[in-house]
Order: C-alpha cells, then sequence, then structure tokens
C-alpha cells in the first residue's frame, strides 16, 4: 500500500486542527471561496483520498477482525482491545469528512458543524451506553476525555514542544488561557453542586431535587457553551490571525461535498456498529483482564477519540505553534465538558434515563484538582518541557488512582 507524503502532510495538520475554535475559523476564513476550487473525483479517487492516504487507516481491519473474534471466541479482553484499535482511525477520518463538509456550508453552519462534530466519537458510545442503561459507562468515558485532553494531550504537547525549543521558553496567549481556564472551573462548579447536594443530603425533594438541578444546570451550561463558540468566532481577532497564518492559501477541499456526506455517514455508521459491540464488551474485559471498570472507561476508552488530537497538538507545539495546540487540547476539554456533558445529560431525559451531573466525590474531586493544576500552569502564558512532564506526571497519577479505584453502586452512594 503506497501512501502519497503531501496527501498525508494535509492530513496532519488536519488531524491538527480538531478543536471546535480552530476548524470553524477555517470554515469562517475559506468557506465561501473553496467550493470552487473542488473537483469531482471517482469512487477509485475518493477511496484513495480518504483511506489510502492515511497511515492510521492501517488499523481499519481490526474492525471487522473484532465482529470475527465475537462471534468465533468468548475471549471478551481480545474483543474489546480490537475494537478499540478499529475505531481509533474512524474517529479520525470522521473529523476528516466533516472538516471537508464544512467547505461547503458557509462560516454559521460550517462553524455549527465542526463544533458539533468536534467530539463524535465520544458522543456515539455514550448515546449507545445510554441505551444500555450503562449511565456510569458514560459518566467515566465523558471524564476520561476531560482528563486524558487537559493532563495527558497537553501535557505532551508541552514537553516536546518544550525538548525541541529547549533553549527558549514558549509562548501563548495568556487571556484567551485564562478565559478556557475559567470555562473549565464553570464545568466543575456544574458538576460540584449536585455532587454536594446529595453527599450533604440536603435535597428539598430527595431522589428528585439533584436530577432536577442536573437537568436545568445541563441547558444553562449549552447555553454557556453557545455564548463561547461565538465569541471565540466572532470576538477573538489575533486567534483568526494566527489560524490565517497557519492555513496554506492553495489549501482546497479534496473531495466534494457529497462525497463528505457520504463518507460521513459510512464512518458514522460504522463507528456506531463497533460502539456498540465495545460498549457490550466492556465488562467483560474488566473480568477478563481484572481491571475496574472505572479504569477501562477514564483512561482506556477516552484513547479511541483523542489519539488523532493527541499527534495533532503536539505537532503545533513543535512547531512554536502553542495557541493552536492550547485551542485542540483545552479546547476539547470545553468541549466535552461544557456541551458532550449537558447533551447527555438532556439526551438521557428524553430517553426515560436518569442519568445528572452527579459523577460521584471521588471522579469529581480529581476533576477539580486537575482543573485548578492545569490552570496554574496556564496562568503565566509560557510553557516548557518541565511543565509538559508535570502534566504526564500528573496523568499517571490519575490513571493509577482509577486503576485502585472500584466504582461504588449507585445504592451505596
Amino acid at each position: 500500500m503506497e501512501f502519497d507524503d503531501e496527501a498525508e502532510h494535509r492530513r496532519l495538520f488536519r488531524v491538527e486542527t480538531n478543536s471546535p475554535q480552530i476548524k470553524a475559523v477555517f470554515s469562517l476564513e475559506q468557506g465561501g471561496s473553496l467550493s470552487a476550487k473542488a473537483t469531482k473525483n471517482t469512487v477509485i479517487q475518493s477511496f484513495k483520498i480518504v483511506i489510502l492516504s492515511n497511515k492510521l487507516n492501517l488499523l481499519l481491519p481490526f474492525g471487522p477482525l473484532a465482529i470475527l473474534v465475537h462471534y468465533l471466541t468468548d475471549n471478551k479482553g481480545w474483543f474489546f482491545l480490537l475494537s478499540l484499535l478499529g475505531i481509533t482511525p474512524l474517529a479520525e477520518r470522521l473529523g476528516y469528512a466533516t472538516e471537508q463538509l464544512a467547505c461547503y456550508t458557509g462560516p454559521t453552519v460550517g462553524g455549527l458543524l465542526n463544533a458539533t462534530f468536534g467530539n463524535v466519537t465520544e458522543l456515539i458510545i455514550s448515546i449507545i451506553a445510554l441505551k444500555n442503561g450503562m449511565i456510569r459507562v458514560v459518566q467515566l468515558t465523558l471524564l476520561g476525555s476531560i482528563l486524558s485532553n487537559m493532563l495527558l494531550v497537553l501535557g505532551c504537547s508541552f514537553f516536546c514542544g518544550g525538548i525541541v525549543f529547549s533553549r527558549k521558553q514558549q509562548v501563548f496567549d495568556k487571556g484567551n488561557a485564562v478565559l478556557n481556564s475559567g470555562m473549565l472551573l464553570i464545568a466543575v462548579m456544574s458538576l460540584l453542586f449536585p455532587t454536594l447536594l446529595h453527599y450533604t443530603h440536603s435535597e428539598v425533594h430527595a431522589a428528585s431535587s439533584e436530577l432536577v438541578l442536573s437537568r436545568s444546570t445541563s441547558c444553562i451550561m449549552l447555553v454557556s457553551y453557545a455564548a463561547y463558540l461565538f465569541f471565540q468566532l466572532k470576538s477573538q481577532p489575533s486567534f483568526l490571525t494566527e489560524s490565517e497564518e497557519t492555513w496554506d492559501d492553495d489549501e482546497v477541499p479534496e473531495i466534494s461535498k457529497w462525497e463528505a456526506i457520504i463518507w460521513l455517514l459510512i464512518f458514522t455508521a460504522w463507528v456506531s456498529l463497533l460502539s456498540g459491540y465495545l460498549v457490550d464488551a466492556i465488562e467483560g474485559a474488566s473480568v477478563s483482564w481484572n481491571v475496574p471498570i472505572s479504569f477501562i472507561s477514564v483512561i482506556l476508552l477516552p484513547i479511541v477519540g483523542n489519539a488523532a488530537e493527541h499527534a495533532g497538538a503536539i505537532m503545533f507545539a513543535m512547531k512554536d505553534k502553542l495557541d493552536l495546540s492550547l485551542g485542540v487540547a483545552i479546547g476539547s476539554s470545553i468541549q466535552i465538558s461544557m456541551f458532550a456533558v449537558p447533551f447527555c445529560v438532556v439526551i438521557s431525559w428524553m430517553m426515560g434515563e436518569q442519568m445528572d451531573l452527579n459523577f460521584l466525590l471521588f471522579e469529581t474531586a480529581i476533576l477539580f484538582i486537575s482543573v485548578i493544576v492545569v490552570a496554574f500552569f496556564l496562568q503565566e502564558g509560557t510553557s516548557n518541557y518541565f511543565k509538559g512532564l508535570m502534566l504526564i506526571l500528573s496523568y499517571l497519577i490519575v490513571a493509577a488512582s482509577f486503576f485502585v479505584h472500584q466504582d461504588p453502586d449507585q445504592d451505596d452512594t
């Protein structure tokens, strides 16, 4: 299998721009003019561009292999691992198809499209888990995505950028970093209050006040995230300038609008299919590996959705473009905490399930402390390899904590 170097370079650039703010900015700046340059491809050409130009797609065969293992053996551990590997390239290709489609939709729709589909893999897994009544898996998976982006992705970016530019301190927009830290603290506050209400036993109506607070808070969080998107897209000229400088003026969509729609539907269907198998195998994998479900949900599952973002954020940092690295890492954390989490609460409400924002004391405390640590490292507007190393080690502490943490039954809390 041969890969085109230029196509691979373009793919890597798109991987780097997986945050809603960055991709929506590109839609704002490029949306109207790119469609005229796009050409239609044959089926074979489209397949080569979308599938064969991406080395990560070497993992695609693991998806069908996982399904085969599911029906031929009872080994849930192998089945879960193969499913994880199979979904990883699909998550990245979903982002690619979404970005291609956004080139044709204009600024407003393009921005909303990119913001909505920025973490579609996590949303699909969460919705399937909700349909199966696995509310704790949903909560833990979303929590893990936030922690992974904040600590691991950002930490690796700071560390690799600091190694490459060891003779100087890298800098980023301090004001934007402080704003993002504030958004993360608002997200923690939204999770903390229902948790405190639960553990202080101070509900006005026992067993219902906590759920009502969670649902009303979720609606407010969605409004807050919409306002945040509007502010980033309309009121940040410095961010727009930085993004414009990074984007290649000759860059055009590689596939047509209908090709992008078809590929988006194909990848979404394939992710949905594999996610269904993946969610069903979580408990079996936990027993097979003798690993807590909380560790699988918080540490292993988020790796699937964050693999592409991880590579992109590091590559930006190694090019001394830390503002864009933060846009990928912190921007994704904000999207999950301020959009994906409340969205799942609202969806569960519509399904008749009772998902709330009480992530339990242990998980909420870890998130709160992690946000504080990240906020302290961002407040100076500078980074180096030592800060990156500390964030990575912090993530390892979190991973070790969940490895020895047995998630209690809801009745015991």
